[in-house]
């Protein structure tokens, strides 16, 4: 049972996605943001915990290689398109930037899994997506706590200049992991 539990996260971080996605751009009521802060931060946490059972159990299977980094993109991708478009917390140029690549990372996964060819995240994809569900983390969670508190909406503009800071550095790290990936899959390939 124990080299199931993995992939059952993972899965269940594919299946918080559209719950998140539902919270966030057609739910109406007023916790739907609080509620999605939570799912998002629970998403997170199971990140963190496949990988770690995984490991510990002995359990790296081939789903787990294609399906977590899938699992993590797809979360990643709906979070920041919330703060882009409907908060308007950060750049869309950023948005625009990461999400490229992030969808040409999967591509080239999947294409290469394919052929049998595996090439695991490496330590600056794994620095960028901590960093990315940190950001993601950090800005729900203000504008979550604008939400609770009211009187903390004059920090907004504060807040918005400082996320998006965090998230130029992130497409930084996004563009120098994807490069790394890269140049990985062309040495794996010849």
């Amino acid at each position: 049972m124990k080299k199931y539990i993995p992939n059952f996260l993972t899965i269940f971080r594919m299946v918080l996605v559209p719950v998140f996605i539902w919270l966030t751009f057609i739910s109406r009521g007023n916790t739907a943001m609080l509620w999605a802060t939570f799912i998002f931060i629970a998403a997170s946490i199971t990140d963190y915990y496949d990988g770690l059972l995984a490991r510990k159990y002995h359990v790296i299977s081939d789903f787990g290689k294609i399906m977590d980094p899938l699992a993590d993109k797809l979360l990643v991708i709906a979070a920041i398109l919330v703060l882009a478009l409907k908060l308007n917390y950060i750049s869309r140029i950023a948005v625009y930037i990461i999400i490229f690549r992030e969808v040409v990372v999967s591509i080239l996964r999947e294409i290469f899994a394919a052929r049998q060819i595996f090439i695991p995240a490496n330590i600056w994809g794994k620095i960028k997506t901590v960093m990315q569900m940190f950001g993601i983390t950090l800005a729900l969670i203000l504008n979550s706590l604008i939400i609770i508190f009211p009187d903390l909406d004059g920090f907004r503009l504060y807040i918005i200049r400082g996320i998006n800071i965090f998230f130029w550095t992130i497409v930084f790290f996004t563009i120098f992991s994807g490069l790394i990936y890269f140049v990985s899959l062309l040495r794996k390939k010849f």
